[in-house]
């Protein structure tokens, strides 16, 4: 029979083969599911390569990674249609192969400044093309390691000629954005002074009135002179001359003369100062900014809107500031019409319609401030009064230009337009603008 020792050997030997089975079994499994997940790994990175591949070919710009020792490493993006080549990332190709006068191309002393800096830049540089030079505009940017040395750069560049051309299409943009706002603000101009007509036909009138009846009034004197000279030249005795200027009433007529000649030149120099209120008004004014009186340009400017609107209301005038202003009269004229308009169709409908246009000095700017007793601005249309087009008056009654033209030509003016205060009891918008430097 078998010693125990042998039965216990055995024993053991069966225990040892099944943990090393077990292990074999969940080394395996271990393996699989290692194998698994790495397959899984490489699907996703296939799909990351193609993704990117997709990427960098569909950029517009040219892509280049560069080694530190200047060769290529990987291209992308536009690189044929900008250079006319392909180029392999494994070719061998050196950068310098692709300039155009490599030895006095500022490339390579960027690429070398970049690596040193680990500062991005960008210049211009030529590259050689199947269509000769080519100028390209380049952005270089260092590519670090993962401890952050500098293992070459990447450069990303466009051909200039695409960039000038959308410069130049820019630029003309702008210029016939400018020639439009131009445009705006001089039919806004002309909107506004078309509100003065029907003023401005009652205030000539008066004036020209005046003259037509001082001119009647001078052919009837001269005909009375003319009838006593004839008598003169007729030979008739003094005391005939003495009856016929008795009865002519020469006396008179000579101190009504002085009178009516008086009355025509004051007509007269009437209707030369209304024109010449209407030409400032309707002045362009010069580019250049000047020095002007606030308040005499305010005062011109509120007087005609206040006359033509024929309506009825308080008008004050206070300047608290005692300086004058830089910028463009014309222009300012301009903002303060549109002001007291609106100012005027805010008070249409309440009882004691008043208007107070305050000048004051404040740090570094003069601010006029037009102020009415009017119903205010509702809370939620406030933040758009600016807005262009944005109005609240009946169609045809307004542009909704006004305010923001308006807005437009304060900053034009170095200063700003806002509304300071609205309620219920009426409104405040402001005008600030450059004081003029005290020498």
């Amino acid at each position: 029979m078998p010693s125990t020792v042998d039965n216990s050997m055995k024993a053991l030997g069966e225990d040892a083969w099944k943990d090393v089975i077990a292990a074999m079994d969940r080394t395996y499994s271990e393996l699989v599911e290692y194998q698994e997940r790495l397959e899984k790994q490489n699907r996703e990175l296939d799909d990351l390569r193609q993704f990117m591949n997709s990427v960098l070919s569909s950029v517009s710009d040219m892509l280049l990674v560069v080694a530190k020792d200047g060769f290529i490493e990987r291209t992308g993006g536009a690189i044929r249609t900008i250079l006319g080549k392909d180029l392999e990332a494994d070719s061998g190709t050196h950068l310098t192969e692709l300039l155009e006068k490599a030895d006095r191309n500022p490339l390579p002393a960027a690429i070398e400044h970049v690596m040193l800096t680990r500062e991005p830049t960008m210049l211009e540089a030529e590259f050689s093309t199947g269509n000769g030079p080519t100028p390209l505009e380049i952005s270089v940017s260092p590519r670090l390691d993962q401890r952050g040395r500098s293992r070459g750069v990447v450069l990303v560049g466009r051909p200039l000629g695409e960039l000038r051309s959308a410069y130049s299409e820019l630029e003309a943009s702008h210029i016939a954005l400018q020639q439009a706002q131009t445009q705006l603000v001089r039919n806004e101009k002309l909107a506004s002074l078309g509100r003065l007509v029907a003023g401005v036909a009652h205030e000539l009138n008066n004036p020209i009135s005046f003259v037509y009846a001082n001119t009647h009034a001078l052919e009837k004197y001269t005909e009375r002179f003319e009838t006593y000279f004839k008598a003169v030249q007729d030979g008739q005795s003094r005391r005939e001359l003495a009856a016929l200027r008795e009865e002519l009433k020469l006396d008179k007529t000579v101190r009504n003369l002085r009178a009516a000649i008086d009355g025509a030149k004051d007509g007269a120099e009437r209707v030369r100062d209304i024109v010449e209120d209407l030409r400032r008004l309707s002045a362009e004014g010069a580019s250049e900014p000047v020095s002007f009186d606030l308040m005499t340009t305010t005062r011109t400017a509120a007087d005609w809107v206040v006359r033509a609107s024929k309506a009825r209301m308080e008008i004050s005038f206070a300047d608290l500031s005692g300086r004058r202003v830089r910028g463009n009269p014309g222009h300012v004229q301009q903002i303060v019409m549109n002001l007291v308009q609106n100012a005027v169709d805010a008070l249409s409908e309440t009882e004691r319609p008043a208007l107070r246009l305050c000048i004051e000095e404040r740090g570094d700017a003069i601010v006029l401030q037009v102020i009415d007793n009017g119903p205010g601005i509702p809370d939620d249309i406030a933040a758009s009064v600016f807005d262009p087009f944005f109005t609240t008056k009946p169609v045809g009654k307004g542009t909704g230009l006004g305010l923001s033209i308006s807005h437009k030509i304060a900053e034009e003016q170095g200063g700003s337009l806002v509304l300071a205060a609205s309620g219920p009891e009426g409104c405040c918008f402001e005008l600030h603008l450059p004081t003029e430097e005290v020498e």
